[in-house]
């Protein structure tokens, strides 16, 4: 007896999605993106940004925007420990999501007895337009 009513019941929730033709719309392109289609992708950026900038520069949450491996050993190269050495980069890898919704790197520095002495930096590969002339947290930066 079970059986017939669950099927029963299964006809009529059914019915009213069946009855809707194929391919018809059910709801517009502005309900369904909500806001997101009205939103500003460079002010929604600069928002990101600065949020991001409410932390050290090189963390996860505010990682160095570089552009593409070259772009980080370039602005590593940059970069000097407290006397004035370069920090010695290690192997890097995968740092995890950072603030600007892609995936990070995360490249050990070592300024030996000299601040910071060792650290990570994180470094998003996906920002080929900017050029960060800021230097990472514990560390001072040449000009380019």
């Amino acid at each position: 007896m079970r059986i017939p009513t669950f099927l029963f019941a299964l006809v009529l929730v059914a019915s009213p999605a069946a009855a809707q033709k194929l391919g018809a719309r059910t709801a517009t392109p502005g309900q369904v993106l909500g806001d997101q289609a009205a939103a500003d992708p460079e002010a929604e950026a600069e928002q990101i940004a600065a949020a991001a900038a409410r932390h050290p520069l090189g963390s996860l949450e505010n990682p160095v925007r570089v552009g593409g491996p070259e772009g980080a050993r370039a602005y590593i190269a940059r970069l000097r420990c407290a006397d004035g050495s370069r920090p010695k980069p290690g192997p890097h890898a995968t740092g995890g999501v950072g603030a600007y919704g892609t995936v990070t790197e995360r490249y050990p520095l070592d300024c030996g007895a000299a601040a910071p002495g060792r650290s990570a930096l994180v470094v998003d590969y996906y920002h080929e337009e900017h050029v960060e002339t800021r230097p990472a947290a514990g560390f001072a930066i040449e000009p380019r």
